[in-house]
């Protein structure tokens, strides 16, 4: 096995600068969830350019094998998302995105080109391992109900059926070279609020008229964070956040309604769907006291993720072979959220961080901000370590 881990890191930094003209091509042309027409196609070229036969899912969703010898033995499954986010990149560099207002700001275009880096490593090398990879690109991670969800309706999980799956996300809070894994409960389910509170709206210099839909508002955000203080237990993380509120008022107009959108956050269902339940009574009878009304839609996200204890133990060990100890970190839980939540409910997963982090070079943004971006130098080490990953799952 050593020599095959020697010959994977010689063709991981072999193709690394090709990765990074991958990674940089996708980072300038981004699409949105559900829209990735040309990501799709561009994935598609490339996979039939190592010789592979892809095939369409979900309509954006890309998936192909590499059939190894006796490749009915085993499979496991390597997933990478293709969608970008409706934000403005600010980053001043020659691969800034060329569609305005869209940008790669999660590092899906690190994911996509990284899994494009490892398929090419396991065909070269698929008679020097048994089984067979099932190569995932999906569609939609960043929009409900994810592009995970619809790849599993229309039978990704089946046909032939992975023992199990393994899936790579950016970290920009780990130096590139390093990876993270964490075993069990990982990442937290995301639900959807949407609340319109209602009154009567006139005018702000006549209160007394009116019934004010943002005072009740007001009361309501603070009072409804007593569900995660009060209710929740210490040993369930649970958060409860409101991003967006909408009165369309003026400095002198009470309007009629207030519009306010949310999330709930937390890695328990039975707690999770008690906490819906308060969050409605609570949002519709302190509103009613009020004077006021008001409709509430919770809609159910993605699901808690959880990473499998053996998958992820052996990922974990192949990683440190691959890497060295000191560069392979224990991760904490994270209240985020990830479509591959789904995958993880149906098989076997393990979703472990990709470090892209160089200090050194300012590259230091968080995900989901218009300047973000990676340390390219974690994209050898993102198709290295996923092929050596996949090789040593189907050996075990």
């Amino acid at each position: 096995m050593s020599q095959l881990l020697d010959k994977i890191k010689q063709l991981a930094q072999a193709y690394a600068p090709d990765t990074v003209a991958v990674r940089r091509h996708l980072h300038a042309n981004p699409e949105l969830s559900f829209e990735e027409y040309n990501t799709a196609a561009y994935v598609e070229e490339m996979l039939k350019s190592y010789g592979l036969a892809p095939s369409r899912m979900a309509n954006t969703g890309v998936v192909a094998n590499i059939e190894g010898r006796n490749p009915s033995k085993k499979v496991i499954a390597l997933r990478a998302d293709m969608d970008a986010l409706p934000i403005l990149e600010q980053n001043e560099v020659e691969y800034k995105s060329k569609n305005e207002g869209i940008m790669h700001a999660c590092g899906h275009d690190v994911h996509t080109s990284s899994l494009l880096g490892s398929a090419r490593i396991l065909q070269e090398l698929r008679d020097q391992f048994e089984g067979t990879v099932k190569l995932v690109f999906q569609p939609g991670e960043e929009k409900f109900p994810g592009g995970a969800s619809l790849m599993i309706k229309e039978g990704v999980l089946q046909n032939p059926k992975p023992a199990g799956i393994v899936g790579q996300h950016v970290f920009p809070m780990l130096p590139a070279g390093k990876v993270g894994f964490r075993s069990g409960m990982y990442m937290a389910s995301a639900d959807e609020i949407y609340i319109t509170v209602k009154g009567k709206g006139g005018h702000a210099a006549m209160p007394e008229m009116n019934i004010d839909p943002v005072l009740i508002s007001a009361h309501l955000i603070v009072a409804l964070q007593q569900i995660a203080s009060r209710h929740a237990s210490p040993k369930i993380p649970t958060v409860l956040s409101f991003g967006d509120i909408k009165a369309n008022g003026a400095t002198n107009v009470i309007p009629n309604e207030v519009k306010i959108q949310g999330t709930f956050r937390t890695m328990d269902e039975k707690w999770r769907a008690e906490a819906h339940q308060k969050i409605k009574k609570l949002a519709e009878g302190l509103c009613e006291s009020m004077g006021g009304s008001c409709d509430i839609d919770i809609k159910n996200g993605y699901p808690f993720l959880k990473n499998n204890p053996t998958l992820t133990g052996n990922a974990r060990e192949a990683a440190e072979q691959y890497l060295g100890a000191e560069n392979v970190v224990d991760l904490d839980l994270w209240m985020g959220a990830e479509d591959f939540a789904y995958y993880s409910q149906e098989v076997n997963a393990c979703f472990y961080r990709l470090g892209t982090r160089n200090e050194e070079r300012g590259i230091t943004s968080s995900v989901h901000t218009p300047t973000f971006d990676v340390d390219e130098k974690a994209l050898e080490t993102g198709i290295g370590l996923m092929a050596w990953l996949a090789i040593q799952e189907l050996g075990n």
